[in-house]
């Protein structure tokens, strides 16, 4: 039994050619003699959801052991060798990701710090030379076409690599299906794209999308490579099920993270804290083993490139702040301005997500119209983006050198924090120092210590005020971005601002300030603290910032708190994804598991020993992806011997069509022997997934034959007795990662069915449980927790 999803918006549903007639009617609302013709009032809405700009079928994964007799057996059988190859190989795999992704994130770093740190040199040679004109034609020319190539990719070969693909992960490794989400196509597009986007000067970052990057890494290793050129090794199909792809894709987002950070615990922390729902310390010590790879190539590539070797990348590309030979002091007075900036980081982080949430909602219906309409929004946020950041740095007022400031006024290289842009000898051109030059640098240039004079407060406001409006308008685009550099940039220039308001009352330096900023906005748009925490440790090297970055973190996330979801959340509910929370609403305790299930349609059981017809019937007239196996006159082995109806356990519909793609047929209705089973079926073939019902071919002759499926049925489905309370069930099914849970009677007797219906994901979401009972929205006692 599968749950369908609903659209973002109901415009979708109205737009959407050729979709009509599947959007009028509930699959989820028919039992098995009744034709999809009418929709009842059920759990269950449309069975389409947004990924990317693409509309998809979105299904659950079978994270749950599925302990049928080919499971059994195989286990049994398994020689020691055999399970440590297993576990080698798991860690085989968790490097190839970590070197994999640091490889990838290494070219990605050169190529963009060449192709953006050229551009930014030529620009500024021409207005050295006074040809105004020229160096905007130059670079507005140079944005516009790399980001017509990061469009045209996502738009015309792989829309799901548009955005970071965090909040996707999030919801695969909540046990939602996202399709495309991992091919290589959308790694390739992925790729390129975020070179090319990061590269045109947009306000967005790669870190996103090197996330992204290693879970498709990570998921392309774990099933042999692409679809069209699997390798089909039997070692390899070890891993060709969901569970242990959950685990390398848990291991490629934090692999992402440090590649993008060089922050190894950051993004161990990353993945447990942000996209992670289910851990355990053997996926702990795998996904630390994978980032510390990572850290070893990016450690190695930077030495490399002292020598030279890399073009203009120099000290760019990888963010770091280093600070440690800084003596860092605070004092009691100094909590007050930290406590301010938390209460701002919060307040903006808020404000940020609300307002991105209504220009996401409008992006979405220009996005509809089609794939020239999508082209053409991001051509035009490029070129407003080359408008601003080329013109406003004119209206900044030059400034003269100080000559006790570390480093050549004006700078002459690509790096370095004095730009002389338009001005004369002598004066620099703090706003073009922030604006013309790449985001890596525009970090260190903005968290440089001992400066504080360097930048004027029109300057951090203009650049304050522009990079908001940026990154508003830039996130949705139909290109590969990331979140993560946009808000460090607005939050370092708010901390500036806030130093230079603060005086004489703090000896913090106004770097350290910008670097407070970073982490309080990050916080209050993203609502991580830990994590956060220890990305910032690792960029600064100081530990004596730990006590006043964890009192902003903390702030700053409870007030966002107390106002919106954080940005991954409302993304994941942009997109239709059925991302189940950690924390039940409270009055879910007011409802039970058995009156969720009077509201669905009957359960459709089928026997152990079932007709070749009923089981075509049931998968043509349901959408169901499991259905529970009962069998009767079952003598039990204690107590009178009178027969009883017994809940053999639960097959899933894969299991159904393999059964009648192999025709594994009886002549008469009988239990099948344990050799049988084996000569026809692996447990490999078990592991495999896709398929419809459409696509087999059964002929008259064989609907009056049988099928034993007592040998593929999972014995041990998870069950619970229809008096739990809902709050209970959707906590069980989350935590042990389920896609279907069985609903068992409270009374047992004779003529009671063993099974009262059957929960799944979109049943316990808490909007349609609102939308069947809705005086439950009275009942309800306050948020829930965080």
């Amino acid at each position: 039994m599968e749950e369908p999803t609903r659209l973002v918006e109901e415009a979708t549903i109205n737009n959407m050619d050729g979709q009509q007639n599947e959007e009028e009617r509930d699959p989820e609302s028919n039992s098995l003699h009744q034709p999809l013709l009418k929709r009842n009032r059920t759990l269950s809405s449309s069975p389409f959801a947004l990924v990317g700009a693409k509309v998809s079928h979105i299904e659950s994964l079978d994270y749950e052991i599925n302990e049928n007799d080919l499971f059994k057996h195989d286990w049994r059988r398994r020689s020691r060798v055999q399970v440590l190859q297993y576990v080698f190989l798991k860690w085989t795999l968790a490097f190839l990701v970590g070197l994999l992704t640091g490889v990838t994130a290494t070219l990605i770093n050169l190529a963009i710090e060449n192709m953006a740190g050229y551009k930014l040199r030529a620009v500024v040679n021409y207005i050295e030379d006074r040809r105004y004109l020229m160096g905007f034609a130059y670079f507005a020319g140079a944005n516009f076409v790399l980001t017509l190539i990061a469009a045209l990719l996502c738009v015309c070969f792989a829309p799901t690599a548009a955005g970071p693909g965090i909040p996707e992960i999030k919801a695969y490794l909540n046990g939602v299906d996202t399709p495309n989400m991992y091919g290589a196509t959308t790694l390739f597009v992925k790729i390129i794209g975020s070179i090319a986007a990061v590269s045109a000067s947009l306000d967005l970052g790669k870190e996103g999308p090197l996330v992204h990057i290693g879970a498709c890494f990570a998921s392309l290793l774990g099933q042999g490579g692409p679809d069209n050129y699997r390798l089909r090794w039997r070692w390899l199909r070890y891993f060709n099920n969901d569970r242990d792809r959950r685990d390398l894709i848990t291991c490629g987002s934090s692999s992402g993270v440090c590649a993008a950070f060089r922050s190894p615990v950051g993004g161990v922390l990353f993945a447990l804290e942000e996209v992670a729902t289910w851990w355990r310390s053997a996926l702990l010590w795998r996904t630390f083993f994978s980032t510390a790879v990572v850290v070893v190539i990016l450690r190695a590539f930077i030495e490399y490139c002292k020598s030279g070797n890399c073009g203009l990348f120099g000290r760019g590309g990888l963010i770091m702040f280093d600070v440690s030979g800084v003596s860092v002091s605070y004092h009691v007075v100094d909590i007050i301005p930290v406590v301010v900036i938390g209460i701002i980081g919060g307040l903006l982080g808020s404000l940020y997500n609300h307002v991105l949430h209504k220009i996401l909602r409008l992006y979405n219906l220009i996005n509809e119209k089609g794939k020239l309409h999508k082209v053409l929004l991001a051509l035009s946020v490029s070129l407003f983006t080359s408008i601003c950041m080329y013109g406003l740095p004119f209206l900044a007022k030059c400034k003269p050198c100080d000559p006790s400031l570390p480093g050549s006024c004006p700078g002459t290289g690509g790096t370095g924090n004095f730009k002389q842009f338009n001005c004369p000898d002598g004066y620099y051109n703090d706003l073009a120092t922030l604006l013309l030059t790449t985001n890596d640098d525009a970090v260190r240039n903005i968290f440089s210590i001992n400066t504080p004079g360097e930048f004027q407060v029109m300057s951090l406001i203009s650049y304050f005020v522009l990079y908001c409006i940026l990154g508003l308008i830039t996130f949705g685009i139909a290109v590969p971005s990331g979140l993560f550099l946009p808000i460090i940039l607005m939050g370092s220039a708010y901390g500036r601002l806030l130093a230079i308001a603060m005086g004489s009352y703090t000896k913090i330096d106004p770097g350290l300030y910008a670097v407070l900023g970073a982490a309080s906005l990050m916080a209050g748009s993203m609502r991580m603290t830990v994590s956060l925490c220890v990305i910032f440790l690792e960029l600064t090297n100081n530990l004596l910032l730990l006590p006043i970055t964890m009192l902003v973190l903390l702030i700053a996330k409870s007030v966002g708190d107390c106002f919106n979801l954080s940005i991954y959340e409302i993304i994941l509910e942009l997109k239709g994804l059925p991302f189940l929370d950690a924390n039940p609403e409270p009055w879910m305790r007011n409802i039970t598991a058995g009156e969720l299930a009077d509201v669905k349609p009957p359960v459709v059981t089928l026997c152990g020993v079932e007709k070749v017809g009923r089981i075509v019937e049931a998968l043509k007239n349901t959408t169901y992806n499991g259905f529970p196996v009962v069998d009767e006159g079952v003598v039990p082995p204690v107590g009178l011997p009178v027969g009883a109806t017994e809940l053999h356990g639960l097959v899933l519909r894969t299991h159904l069509l393999l059964v009648l793609k192999k025709k594994w047929f009886l002549h008469e209705r009988r239990r099948t022997e344990e050799w049988e089973v084996r000569e026809k079926f692996t447990w490999i073939d078990l592991a495999e997934r896709g398929g419809k019902i459409e696509d087999v071919l059964v002929t008259k002759d064989e609907m009056e034959m049988y099928v034993d499926l007592h040998p593929l049925t999972n014995t041990t489905p998870y069950t619970v007795v229809e008096s739990l309370s809902v709050a209970k069930a959707m906590v069980l099914f989350r935590q042990v990662g389920l896609r279907h849970m069985l609903i068992v009677p409270k009374y047992q007797a004779a003529g009671v069915s063993p099974v009262v219906g059957i929960l799944t994901r979109q049943d316990l979401r808490a909007h349609n449980i609102l939308s069947v009972f809705p005086h439950l929205e009275k009942s309800k006692s306050g948020k829930k927790g965080n």
